[in-house]
């Protein structure tokens, strides 16, 4: 996975680099959110420097600079230089160490190959083994569609699963009954870890794709779930095809945004049809869940 490493320097007004204080770390934290909306999705934090990464082909350099230009905070100078990041395996220390079992909702306990459940027999079980790829139930936004789909119907249905980074919601909605599950990802090391961890799940009925929204004009299904955790800015680009692989009574669940950027997430989806009948959020974090209301 190749990724793009971006140096931000935070100064004042007269180029002073910024001491540590509220201003500093207020501004900190609305860099990262707005870049994050914009695909970043890995920060380092070094004083009045943060370092963000992004995949190379996320990487959009007149909308960075537009974000900048009307950044929110007044007399401040952020500046930044850019360059290829080190082709390694960012997660290497992420897959070595692991991460504990997540229980969402008391019926479902996510774990990974070397961490074994507490008490084995109580609930669902879904092993992830991480290779690369965004989704273990320990983020707010995979958490909050993990949590919806265990209290959803999905039994007999078919999903859509849209960045299918682990495989995890693919795996889950199997898991539940689902007849049939498709997956897709822009990135390789995603779609081979979905496929891998189908694998360790025993699940059959998992199709997985590489490709972005594109490939949903190359399926002839229509879809009775479609779900998405994918930052704000590619949710309202790919919106559009979600709508077109709906079935009438299509259910739409996104996340992968902040709250305050539910709103514009809500009138996209209304302009094409679509129903708000849930909305929630976590940490800052937010989901939508959305009906096809037939237009």
């Amino acid at each position: 996975m190749k990724y793009i490493k971006v140096k931000f320097d935070i100064a004042d007004g007269d180029g002073v680099r910024m001491e540590e204080g509220m201003l500093l770390q207020t501004a900190k934290d609305i860099l990262c959110q707005l870049a994050g909306n914009i695909g970043f999705d890995s920060f380092e934090d070094e004083g009045a420097t943060v370092t963000g990464y992004v995949q190379k082909q996320l990487f959009d350099r007149p909308e960075l600079d537009s974000i900048l230009a009307g950044f929110p905070i007044v007399n401040l100078n952020i500046t930044y230089e850019a360059q290829d990041a080190e082709d390694k395996n960012w997660n290497e220390a992420w897959e070595e160490n692991g991460f504990e079992p997540i229980t969402v909702n008391g019926k479902c306990v996510i774990h990974d190959t070397t961490h074994t459940p507490p008490h084995r027999g109580n609930g669902m079980e879904i092993t992830i083994d991480t290779k690369q790829a965004f989704g273990t139930g320990g983020h707010e936004t995979t958490y909050m569609i993990v949590s919806e789909l265990l209290d959803s119907d999905v039994k007999g249905k078919r999903v859509l699963d849209c960045g299918c980074g682990t495989g995890i919601l693919s795996i889950l909605s199997a898991k539940l009954g689902a007849k049939d599950v498709t997956g897709y990802d822009i990135d390789e090391w995603s779609v081979s870890n979905t496929r891998h961890n189908c694998g360790l799940n025993g699940v059959g009925n998992v199709t997985v794709l590489h490709g972005d929204a594109s490939v949903i004009s190359t399926l002839a299904t229509k879809f009775d779930m479609i779900l998405a955790n994918i930052n704000r800015n590619i949710l309202l680009n790919d919106m559009p095809a979600f709508k077109s692989a709906m079935s009438d009574d299509a259910t739409l669940i996104l996340s992968g945004f902040y709250e305050q950027d539910a709103d514009m997430l809500i009138n996209s989806a209304e302009r094409l049809g679509l129903k708000t009948v849930k909305r929630e959020t976590r940490h800052q974090w937010c989901m939508l869940v959305f009906e096809n209301a037939g237009v």
